[in-house]
Order: C-alpha cells, then sequence, then structure tokens
C-alpha cells in the first residue's frame, strides 16, 4: 500500500509540473516575410514599439496611402530639396523599410537594392548612405489609427523605393 501511495504521488508530481511548466519554443520563423527584429549593431535601443512585436502592422493591413505629413507631395518636396545627385552609372530600386510607432517616431531601417532585371545589387554608399540618413530625418510620420478598433493608433511598418537612374532619383514609391 505504501509503495503504490508513493507511486502514486511521483506520477501526480511529474504531471503537474509538466502542466505548470511547459516548454518554452521559440518561432522558427517570422511572422510575416520582412519582419524586422531588432538588431543591436544598427537599431536605437532607445526606440520603443508601443505594442508587442507581433502587433506591429504591415503595410497592407490599412489602406490609407501614405501617412506622412503632407502626404508624397511633402516626402518628393523633401527629396528633391535635400539629395545630392551622384556622379554614377548606377541604376535600379533601393528600398528602405522602417517601422514607424504609434508616435509617429521611426526606427529599424533596412535597405535592399536591386538593379534594372530585379537583381540584388549594392548602391555606391555615397547613393545609399545619403537616401537612408534623408530618410531618418523625416518627421511628418504620422500614426495609423484604426477605426474598427476604436481610432487606437497602431505601430506599423512603411517603406519608401527609390527608382534611382544614373545616380539621381527619377521616382519615389510609394
Amino acid at each position: 500500500m505504501k509503495n503504490i501511495f508513493f507511486a502514486y504521488a511521483c506520477v501526480s508530481f511529474c504531471m503537474l509540473s509538466c502542466i505548470s511548466n511547459p516548454p518554452e519554443e521559440k518561432e522558427p520563423y517570422q511572422r510575416w516575410v520582412g519582419d524586422i527584429s531588432f538588431d543591436e549593431k544598427t537599431d536605437d535601443p532607445d526606440f520603443q514599439l508601443c505594442y508587442e512585436e507581433k502587433y506591429i502592422r504591415q503595410y497592407f493591413n490599412f489602406s490609407k496611402g501614405v501617412q506622412y505629413k503632407g502626404e508624397k507631395p511633402a516626402i518628393i518636396r523633401h527629396f528633391k530639396e535635400n539629395y545630392k545627385p551622384v556622379q554614377s552609372d548606377q541604376s535600379g530600386l533601393l528600398r528602405i523599410r522602417f517601422i514607424v510607432n504609434c508616435k509617429g517616431e521611426t526606427d529599424r531601417f533596412r535597405l535592399m537594392g536591386m538593379n534594372d532585371e530585379y537583381q540584388p545589387m549594392k548602391f555606391d554608399s555615397e547613393i545609399s548612405n545619403q537616401l537612408l540618413a534623408l530618410t531618418k530625418k523625416m518627421e511628418g510620420w504620422l500614426p495609423v489609427e484604426m477605426d474598427q478598433m476604436d481610432n487606437m493608433t497602431l505601430d506599423y511598418y512603411q517603406y519608401l523605393i527609390f527608382k534611382i537612374h544614373n545616380g539621381e532619383i527619377i521616382e519615389i514609391m510609394p
């Protein structure tokens, strides 16, 4: 009888241990392709999301267009007034993605370049560094409010794509 009680106590203890401390599993994949994880080498440790990482909205989660004070004309004007064309034979697309938090602050900037055949390419640092610096200086990003969520402001991903021809910006998208 004593052995049965001991065996019952051991099995119960093991079962309770498994239930109360389930093993933590780390998700091996990102939530969405293109999610930007914090990188201590490049990102500002003082930049704060308003919500958890899993609540950062992708640009396709809302259809409100570019949320920038003065909208796209203000973005074009910012780069037209500040970008200095670079003597270069490089042409293609340079995309800069980043996060805008619910206060309109930005960080976690990532660059990706491609040539006219949509093959990966690295732009001259004079072009890419200048565009990155100018993008970081933009201060008119607006929080996105979701009508379905009582106009709650959100953290979201934003991108700018620069079409470059011979070192000169010929178009900015979106």
